[in-house]
């Protein structure tokens, strides 16, 4: 009888525990974009798509009821970098120590490497920040990096990373973190704005326009042309993202196309709308001076310079 009383005792602490946990989250779900996006403070750029995204530069959110919201939530944030080419270890030694400094600073950051050659180089140990490398054949490799990249990488999200962290960053290695790359950048499918074509005529975004090729976006549609330095979100939204470019690009193959990554990306995009965009400020090129409505880079590339 005792016995019976204790598994009773047990089970209803632990329904207790489960509904507890229960509206704990729901709670922490019901942050809204009002909460903490100000698009009127920056009148000068586009802070809302037509789908109502919000578009984040400096000045538009509030970090602190953002920081509030993810510390509650616990979370844990995937960067996983593609690095490869004659400089790719000088580029990944620069991105991984910028990265230790602003890229989500104080929460637990899991660090996937995949490449060919590269060893890791040396940075400062820390609790929250875990490394993880897996190597790619270096012949498969030239194939097409893109390719095979992001093939390990869907492999890696199903086998693993889906169950390691809730956000996942997928970013080339030719950046450095200037600032703080912060909270305020999550969200469930996050786009890059490009730094160069977003002050253009959307007339003249370079889409993939031959009507064979997946990644086809017909003349006179399409929203934004992003850059194919990042993309983030969900490990389940990654994946899908993946899923799609590898089939464009089987079926571009059979037709004799050879679309860029960049360009399936855009297709993507345009059929999945993000839900958060970044604006040129989370990915300026230094190859262009920067024009008054860049305020604060947080990652700069130079497009001048090759991998």
């Amino acid at each position: 009888m005792n016995s019976k009383r204790m598994l009773l005792l047990v089970l209803f602490a632990f329904s207790l525990m489960l509904v507890e946990r229960y509206f704990r989250n729901h709670q922490v779900e019901e942050l809204r974009l009002s909460d903490w996006f100000h698009p009127r403070k920056r009148p000068d750029v586009i802070t809302k798509t037509d789908w109502l995204a919000p578009i984040v530069w400096e000045g538009t959110f509030d970090r602190q009821v953002l920081e509030k919201h993810y510390r509650r939530r616990n979370i844990t944030v995937g960067l996983a970098v593609f690095a490869t080419g004659r400089f790719a270890e000088e580029y990944l030694r620069l991105f991984l120590h910028s990265a230790n400094k602003h890229f989500m600073t104080g929460y637990r950051v899991i660090y996937i490497m995949v490449d060919a050659f590269l060893q890791l180089p040396d940075i400062e140990p820390s609790p929250l920040r875990t490394f993880k490398a897996f190597e790619v054949d270096a012949e498969r490799w030239w194939l097409n990096g893109s390719l095979v990249y992001m093939k390990s990488l869907g492999e890696h999200i199903t086998s693993h990373i889906q169950d390691e962290v809730d956000f996942l960053f997928s970013m080339a290695v030719n950046q450095v973190f200037q600032n703080e790359f912060g909270v305020e950048t999550l969200g469930p499918l996050v786009a890059q704005l490009h730094a160069w074509w977003y002050f253009r005529n959307t007339k003249n975004f370079p889409y993939e326009r031959r009507p064979t090729s997946a990644a086809s976006i017909p003349f006179g549609q399409g929203d934004f042309y992003y850059g194919s330095l990042m993309v983030g979100g969900t490990p389940h939204n990654i994946l899908d993202f993946i899923e799609e470019y590898l089939n464009g690009v089987i079926h571009d193959m059979k037709n004799g196309l050879n679309s860029t990554y960049e360009k399936h990306l855009n297709k993507y995009f345009y059929l999945n709308k993000p839900t958060k965009l970044l604006s040129p400020e989370y990915s300026w090129d230094l190859a262009f001076s920067p024009p008054p409505q860049i305020q604060y880079v947080k990652v700069a590339h130079d497009s001048h310079r090759k991998l």
